[in-house]
């Protein structure tokens, strides 16, 4: 099937699965730490005050049949989620609860949406690129990638000679 159709078909179902996730994390989650939203400031987030974090065993995932399917499609099994971000509502992975560069990164995604105007259109986006050339490789994901990797150094990291 092509990229565009595949993602007509399944931006309104993956919409309102994001949408309904949401409602729970701003609901039973908690706001950002002084640092975490100093970090929020950093990236640019326009309403980090709206952001919630909810830590959870396992992220979780749509069961509606053409969602798991282009699931297994973009991340082909392999990938293990310990973040997702949905606007001001963010999944994280209880074991990495502390884990400032994976909070960090999950931050740079809610700025995408803002800046894309909300749902529709950071979906759109960001599907088509999973779609297209696979959630590692897929722009807006490297976007948050190197954003962290240039704002937010790992305290592990070695300085270049």
């Amino acid at each position: 099937m092509l990229i565009p159709a595949t993602v007509k078909i399944l931006l309104p179902l993956v919409q309102t699965w994001c949408e309904a996730q949401e409602r729970i994390i701003l609901r039973d989650g908690a706001g950002l730490t002084p640092a975490q939203l100093t970090d929020a400031q950093k990236i640019g987030v326009a309403h980090p005050e709206k952001v919630r974090l909810l830590m959870v065993p396992e992220i979780p995932t749509p069961q509606h049949p053409l969602l798991v399917a282009a699931i297994k499609k973009v991340w082909n099994g392999s990938q293990v989620t310990k973040g997702l971000t949905l606007r001001y509502g963010i999944f994280i992975r209880a074991e990495f609860g502390n884990d400032r560069e994976l909070v960090f990164h999950e931050l740079v995604h809610t700025m995408q949406y803002e800046r894309m105007g909300g749902y529709r259109e950071f979906l759109r986006q960001y599907l088509t690129e999973c779609l297209t050339v696979g959630y590692p490789a897929a722009p807006m994901e490297r976007a948050a990638i190197n954003l962290t990797a240039e704002m937010c150094p790992s305290p592990t990291a070695q300085p270049s000679p």
